[in-house]
């Protein structure tokens, strides 16, 4: 087995109010743990808004994907009951290429540790004759009891769930995957 290096850091931060800091806070810790931390990078301000520009980003990041050893991904609600398209994108990416997936969900209360009942509390959810869980518009909702979609949950050798006062600036979920990477590359 080839021992991890390298790892790619996917989630919401890029578009966090204080994505700098944040994301020097996350590099000290990784490679405090003893790794190299690859991410995507937003567009410069120069940058014109344009289809080039979106490949051009798209194409920096599959390399980095492919760069990485293992990568851990940021699953916690962005915009939404579900996590950042970006990240899921990133993180079938990264199970599509053979690499370990760890990944973190932090939420602000434990009732919101369950998907359907993230559904429930944002867009809310009606049994319908056949005791199955839909949305206001009538759609099925997934409800395993899994924090996110079973896809993303059964690819993440490790998912935790963190309750945090401060859901989009808690740290503790990616020192666990550190934790886990290590243990996994241990193995």
């Amino acid at each position: 087995m080839r021992r991890i290096s390298s790892l790619y850091l996917a989630g919401p931060e890029l578009w966090f109010p204080q994505a700098g800091p944040h994301r020097e806070a996350q590099r000290l810790i990784v490679e405090a743990a003893g790794y190299s931390m690859l991410a995507a990078d937003l567009p410069t301000p120069s940058a014109e808004p344009s289809e080039l520009t979106a490949r051009i980003l798209y194409a920096e990041r599959l390399t980095r994907l492919r760069t990485a050893d293992a990568g851990i991904v940021n699953l916690t609600p962005w915009r939404g009951p579900s996590c950042d398209p970006a990240t899921a994108f990133e993180a079938g990416f990264l199970a599509a290429l053979g690499k370990p997936v760890f990944a973190f969900l932090n939420i602000s209360g434990e009732h919101e540790a369950e998907y359907g009942a993230r559904v429930e509390d944002q867009i809310g959810l009606a049994a319908d004759g056949d005791g199955m869980l839909r949305d206001l518009d009538g759609c099925l909702v997934e409800d395993l009891g899994l924090p996110e979609s079973f896809m993303l949950w059964a690819e993440a050798r490790r998912l935790f769930v963190i309750v945090a006062l401060d859901p989009l600036g808690e740290l503790a979920g990616l020192e666990m995957c550190l934790e886990a990477v290590k243990a996994y590359d241990a193995d």
